[in-house]
């Protein structure tokens, strides 16, 4: 059982002989893509309060220096997103600020606002009014908050990071692995697309990337709701020395993560903190959220590529470059869907996994809607032909 799980009532059965096959596992064993593709984005920094302290994090600001973005400054950026193409507005902040960080509270409810999450949904309402589709990235959640914000998220995401108890999230305030996979869990439970993924070199073992990526397999096979993996490498950054995973390390690592993953789930790693071409034959198929116009703001120090880049990545490796929508094409209604891509199984909970602000929104009349639907069929403006 990983550490957390009881408190949240987690039965996930990874099995030690499955663990012990995806040890074996090397870039022999998979093959190379047939595509690539990625996200134009806009990152908004909701706020940089969190309560935990991880230490490999530079994201996170102390209380009384946090800040916390202002209706109009959202509108500012999503339109400047907009205007420069994107689909998705990507909304990140550190799980839900605690009783530290009282100005942030007094903001909230000088706003009008009860927490956290309320002012989120109406970020997201920006969001959507500018025409871009909100992917929410706010931490830990229960099955209840997932259901007021899934009707303005086309997709959402967690980092489940690692299921082991690593000194990185040691502290008075710390996250566990009962928790990610609690909220991974909540996400299928409310039929959510979701992203999550594992962090490579934080003190975790070659066994628990195993069963890290299991675990996360064992969620998908119950709710289907899981649409891509991030294999993001550690960095060094101003707060900690962790050292950069080597290019063997990360090459078996995505190796180990596409032979676990079901093949509907995509194997994502960011170019701007990996190796990405050196990846791609690793079973590598998708580059992330990529912005023209804004910061990483979780890695400040390592900027995104240019779009071109891109196209060279996919160039070397030989394979087409696809935009798409923050939600992979298999959740899409029939409508937004390409043509040859088989729809995902319904979730639990309801008929179909976009609800119907997210459809409005693709399904308008606007110049944002009509590229959203392009997109959506394939026919972005920054997909590439195999050359």
């Amino acid at each position: 059982m990983f550490p957390g799980a009881d408190e949240y009532g987690l039965d996930i059965d990874v099995a030690d002989d499955a663990v012990e096959r995806l040890l074996a596992v090397g870039p022999d064993d998979v093959d190379a893509p047939e595509s690539l593709s990625f996200s134009r984005n806009v990152f908004l920094p909701l706020t940089t309060a969190c309560r935990y302290t991880c230490t490999y994090c530079t994201y996170y600001d102390v209380p009384g220096e946090a800040t916390l973005m202002s209706l109009d400054e959202v509108r500012d950026v999503v339109r400047m997103g907009a205007d420069a193409g994107c689909t998705e507005a990507l909304f990140t902040f550190g799980d839900a600020p605690d009783e530290r960080y009282t100005e942030i509270h007094r903001q909230l409810d000088e706003w009008g606002y009860d927490d956290i999450l309320d002012y989120l949904v109406a970020a997201c309402e920006v969001a959507l009014d500018e025409g871009l589709l909100p992917h929410s990235n706010p931490g830990d959640l229960t099955r209840e908050q997932f259901e007021s914000l899934a009707p303005v998220n086309a997709s959402m995401g967690v980092m489940l990071e690692t299921t082991a108890d690593v000194d990185a999230h040691a502290g008075n305030r710390r996250k566990t692995p009962g928790q990610r996979l609690n909220t991974i869990r909540a996400a299928g439970e409310e039929g959510v697309p979701f992203t999550t993924g594992i962090l490579v070199g934080i003190g975790e073992s070659w066994r628990d990337r195993a069963e890290s990526l299991l675990a996360i397999r064992a969620l998908h096979e119950r709710y289907g709701h899981v649409q891509e993996v991030i294999v993001q490498n550690v960095v060094p950054n101003d707060r900690s020395d962790y050292e950069r995973p080597s290019i063997e390390t990360m090459r078996r690592v995505v190796s180990m993560a596409r032979v676990a993953l079901p093949e509907e789930i995509s194997v994502q790693v960011p170019p701007n903190l990996s190796e990405a071409a050196s990846l791609v034959d690793c079973g590598v198929d998708d580059l992330g959220g990529v912005s023209p116009v804004t910061d990483d703001y979780v890695n400040p120090e390592y900027a995104w590529p240019a779009l071109q880049e891109l196209a060279d990545i996919a160039d070397e490796a030989g394979v087409p470059l696809r935009e798409r929508l923050p939600v992979y094409a298999r959740f899409l209604p029939d409508e937004f869907r390409p043509s040859g891509t088989d729809a995902a199984p319904a979730p639990r909970n309801r008929e179909t996994w976009i609800r119907d602000p997210i459809a409005d929104r693709v399904r308008g009349e606007d110049v944002h809607s009509r590229r959203l639907r392009r997109v959506g069929h394939g026919d972005g403006p920054l997909s590439t032909p195999t050359r």
